[in-house]
C-alpha cells in the first residue's frame, strides 16, 4: 500500500535544500518512492491513498540526539540548582528508587511526548541499573510506540567521592557485560531499535571502563555516547586526575572516533574542537539543558566553521523539563546570537539542518533519514500551521524554528508507518500512558524522599 502526503509545503532537507510550495511525497512500505507534485504521484500510484496536506508543513522528522528517558518522571524537581548539586542532591537520590515499571512508563511517556513535538528518531542514554531488565524496559517502549531510535547503556564506575550514589555504581566488568548482552541481543541489520554504549562523564568513569568501551564498540560497531566538557567542575576534575581536559585524555587513551556522539562540549575549547574534527567525533548540543543548570553556551558556530558534525538533543527532562526540539531549535539559534551579539551566526536553515540532517548524520544514519529523499526511510512529519502562533507565515523555515510552540505536529510517519495521525497517537493509548507516568513519578518523589522539591515553599530570590 502506498500513501501520498499531497501539496503540502515541503521542506525536503535535500542536498539541494529545495522547498517546495505544494510537493508531495510517496511512500511505499518503510521507504519514500517518490517526490514531485500532486498530479505526478497519482498518475505514477492510482491505487495510493492520499492525505490532502493542503496548508500544512511536510518535513523529515527530527533527531534528537540525547535524552535520559527515565527523567521523565522527575520533570520540576532539579529547578534552580547547578549540574553537581542537581545531580547529587535531586536526580541520583531518585534514580536510586527507580523501577524496571518507573523506567518503562517513564520511556513510554517521553516517547510519546517525542513523536507529538516531531521527534522520530531518539537517542537514550540509561544509566540506572538498580534492577534486572532496566534497559530492556526502554527498548520495549520504543518498540510499543513505534518510534525509531538508540537505547545507549550507560553507566558509572567511580564517582563516590563526588556523592554519586553508591547503588549507581558498577564494575567495569559488569557494566561492560551489561551493554554488550544489550547490543547482541537488540542490534539487527536495519532494525529500527538499536543499542549502543554510554560511559556517562568524566568524573564517574575510570580509564579502564572507557578503554573497554573501545574495545566493545569496535567489536560490535555501536553508537558511543558520553558527556564531555559539560561544566567547569568537568573540566578541573580533569584537570586534577589528568592534567588534560576530558577532550584531550579520551584522545590520547584512543577512546575518541566517528561512532562517538560527545554531549554538551560547552567548555571546549578551539584545540578541542580541533581534536573532536581530527577523529570525526560528533557532538549532540542541548541548548535548553544548558541554560537551565547554568552550565553556560557552547562554542557551535566554531565547531561548524571547523566541519564538526552538530545535531541537538533535548537532554533528561529533569533539566530542561520536555522533549521539544522545538524549544531546542530556537534557543540554539537564540542564544548564539545574544552571546555573540551577532543576528546572523546562527541562522533558521542552520538549526533546522541540526534538528534533521545533522542529527541523522551524529548518530550514523545519514544514509538512512534526516531529509526527503526517493530511497530514503519513510520518517515524515506534517506540521498543521492553522493556528495563530505559526500565521501568517511568509517563510516555513521561519515560521517553525521561531514561532512554532512545537504542539502543532498533527502527524508522524516511522519506517512508513503512521505513529501519530490527526493529532492521535496510533500506537499506545496516550492518556493512559499519561496517567500511569503521573502516579509512577508521585511514588518515586515519596520514595526517594524527592517530594521536598516538590513542595517547596514560593521563591522570589534565592538570596
Amino acid at each position: 500500500m502506498s500513501t501520498i502526503l499531497a501539496d503540502g509545503w515541503l521542506i525536503t532537507m535535500n542536498a539541494q535544500r529545495e522547498v517546495l510550495e505544494r510537493g508531495s511525497v510517496c511512500f511505499e512500505e518503510d521507504r519514500i518512492v517518490a517526490v514531485g507534485t500532486r498530479a505526478q504521484l497519482e498518475h505514477a500510484h492510482p491505487q495510493a491513498e492520499v492525505v490532502d496536506c493542503t496548508g500544512k508543513i511536510v518535513m523529515p522528522g527530527m533527531v534528537n540526539t540525547h535524552t535520559h528517558l527515565f527523567q521523565t518522571l522527575l520533570k520540576g524537581l532539579g529547578d534552580d540548582m547547578v549540574l553537581k548539586k542537581w545531580f547529587t542532591c535531586m536526580t541520583g537520590p531518585s534514580a536510586v528508587h527507580l523501577t524496571r515499571e518507573d523506567a518503562k512508563i517513564a520511556a513510554m511517556h517521553g516517547c510519546v511526548e517525542s513523536i507529538r513535538s516531531g521527534v522520530t528518531t531518539l537517542v537514550d542514554f540509561m544509566y540506572v541499573h538498580t534492577q534486572d531488565g532496566m534497559a530492556d524496559a526502554v527498548v520495549e517502549a520504543f518498540e510499543e510506540t513505534g518510534i525509531r531510535g538508540f537505547v545507549c547503556r550507560g553507566f558509572m564506575t567511580s564517582g563516590q567521592e563526588y556523592d554519586v550514589p553508591a547503588a549507581l555504581i558498577e564494575t567495569p566488568e559488569k557494566a561492560i557485560a551489561g551493554a554488550r548482552e544489550l547490543i547482541q541481543r537488540t542490534n539487527k541489520a536495519g532494525g529500527r531499535v538499536q543499542a549502543g554504549v554510554a560511559p556517562c562523564m568524566i568524573w564517574t568513569v575510570d580509564e579502564t571502563v572507557l578503554r573497554l568501551t573501545r574495545e566493545l564498540a569496535n567489536e560490535t560497531g555501536a553508537l558511543v555516547t558520553t558527556h564531555v566538557a559539560e561544566t567547569t567542575f568537568e573540566l578541573r576534575e580533569a584537570d586534577r586526575r589528568y592534567g588534560q581536559t576530558d577532550t584531550e585524555f579520551l584522545s590520547d587513551i584512543g577512546f575518541l572516533g566517528p561512532d562517538v556522539l560527545a554531549v554538551h562540549c560547552v567548555h571546549c575549547k578551539s584545540h578541542d574542537i580541533r581534536i573532536l574534527r581530527h577523529h570525526g567525533v560528533k557532538v549532540s548540543h542541548n541548548p535548553c539543558s544548558n541554560l537551565y543548570l547554568a552550565s553556560g553556551i557552547p562554542p557551535i558556530p566554531e565547531m561548524h566553521m571547523a566541519g564538526v558534525t552538530v545535531g541537538l538533543g533535548s537532554d533528561g527532562p529533569a533539566s530542561s523539563n520536555n522533549h521539544s526540539l522545538f524549544q531546542a531549535m530556537k534557543f540554539a539559534a537564540l542564544i548564539q546570537k545574544g552571546a555573540h551579539q551577532d543576528a546572523t551566526i546562527m541562522t533558521a536553515e542552520k538549526v533546522l539542518e541540526m534538528a534533521t540532517t545533522d542529527g541523522a548524520h551524529a548518530v550514523g544514519l545519514g544514509h538512512e533519514i534526516g531529509s526527503v529523499e526517493v530511497g530514503k526511510k519513510a520518517d515524515l512529519i506534517v506540521i498543521d500551521c492553522d493556528n495563530p502562533s505559526m500565521t501568517p507565515i511568509h517563510n516555513p523555515v521561519s515560521a517553525i524554528v521561531y514561532s512554532a510552540l512545537g504542539n502543532e505536529v498533527s502527524s508522524v510517519v516511522v519506517d512508513g508507518s503512521f505513529v501519530m495521525r490527526n493529532g492521535v497517537v496510533k500506537t499506545v493509548d496516550e492518556r493512559a500512558v499519561r496517567q500511569k507516568a503521573q502516579m509512577h513519578a508521585d511514588t518515586l518523589a515519596i520514595r526517594a524522599g524527592s517530594e521536598r522539591f516538590k513542595n517547596r515553599g514560593w521563591r522570589s530570590s534565592t538570596i
